[in-house]
């Protein structure tokens, strides 16, 4: 099993008495990472609430009903909580009942779950996010040197743990996730009436990535109006399928204010929905797909380590622009993300505006820094 880095601090937060929530997009490996946690447990109760009747036996059980089915169990694993109605108001009988049980819940939709839980067990959970495998994770695994070999295939096919262990299956299993389970939540969810429309939208932003994202642009594409489209990206966002950078702003008059670019968080998602595997001689977007990578393992990196650094970009009228700022306790980190050799200078109006900013070009040669 390829170790997840985040696996010690789950660990380390067991029988505290706060309800450990495990958050990400499916098929990212929770539930095999939470198997993985609590095998040297004994007496462990695993729901799968994709599965009609676990999920059934969960929802609005008095607590009588619910201390039947937990027994004497030490550990409590609900899987895809997402699905259950008023699971927030069940986790929060469970925890009651079995104050010296450790509660696991996983979901892969933060729009159902955080609502849901954080309001009725308020203080009483503790949030992880699990996303793909990180190259960092990967180089762990076998060896940086490794994994610098691989990086085309990473950029091309992504890290979703099936991708990454079974790479011959590579387009299958990417089209199957595109297609199939990555919003599967999302569809079901009332406020999306229009499938196509997603899909639409979702090429949409494909085709723009690494770009400035405009949601007159999007809804024009997309046929819908702009409030719709701005709605559709936040609960793509929530499904862990995309993120949003905002501009950042502070000295200079000509700075883009209310820029936005959007992020997926696997490349291979990216690819699967365009159709387009082509190796990188055969493309003219590995500039973007070297940033997306890197700015999703710096989210990862970021999320593991417990920074909490906020991600910006920036872009001056005259369209002079730095790829990623990162921004913690005052500081500011400029990066630059380039595949090829072109060394570019920080921007001179930002260098004299933000003159004790710490400037990196991130390239294949010194990226392992970078995520590490």
């Amino acid at each position: 099993m390829i170790q997840r880095e985040i696996s010690q601090l789950i660990k380390n937060d067991f029988f505290k008495g706060d309800v450990i929530v495990l958050m990400g997009a499916r098929q990212v490996g929770k539930t095999t990472l939470l198997d993985h946690i609590v095998s040297s447990e004994d007496n462990v109760l695993h729901l799968n609430c994709d599965d009609y009747e676990d999920k059934i036996l969960l929802e609005e059980q008095s607590s009588t009903a619910l201390r039947q089915i937990v027994g004497n169990h030490r550990v409590v694993f609900i899987d895809e909580a997402q699905r259950v109605r008023n699971i927030g108001l069940t986790v929060k009988k469970l925890a009651d009942l079995k104050s010296d049980a450790q509660i696991l819940v996983t979901g892969s939709s933060s729009f159902a779950l955080a609502n849901e839980i954080n309001e009725p067990a308020t203080g009483r959970t503790i949030e992880y996010q699990l996303f793909p495998l990180s190259l960092k994770e990967m180089a762990n695994h076998t060896s940086q040197r490794e994994e610098s070999r691989l990086l085309e295939q990473r950029l091309i096919y992504g890290l979703y743990p099936k991708i990454v262990t079974h790479p011959d299956d590579a387009r299958r299993q990417l089209s199957n996730l595109a297609n199939n389970y990555l919003y599967r939540d999302l569809l079901e969810y009332r406020g999306v009436k229009k499938p196509e429309t997603l899909q639409k939208l979702l090429r949409a932003l494909a085709l723009q990535l690494g770009g400035e994202v405009s949601y007159n642009e999007l809804s024009r594409l997309t046929g819908v109006d702009k409030e719709t489209v701005e709605s559709y990206i936040d609960l793509l966002e929530k499904c862990y399928v995309v993120f949003r950078l905002q501009a950042y702003s502070r000295n200079v008059r000509t700075e883009i204010k209310r820029g936005r670019k959007v992020y997926f968080y696997d490349n291979g998602i990216r690819n699967a929905l365009l159709s387009n595997f082509a190796p990188l001689e055969l493309r003219n977007d590995v500039g973007a797909l070297w940033e997306n990578l890197m700015v999703s393992e710096r989210v990862k990196r970021n999320a593991y380590r417990q920074n909490y650094a906020q991600l910006y970009f920036w872009r001056t009228t005259q369209q002079q622009e730095i790829d990623l700022i990162e921004e913690q306790d005052g500081r500011l980190k400029a990066f630059e993300f380039k595949w090829g050799r072109k060394k570019p200078k920080m921007p001179k109006s930002f260098a004299e505006a933000y003159h004790d900013t710490e400037y990196t070009i991130v390239s294949p040669e010194n990226y392992y820094d970078f995520i590490s």
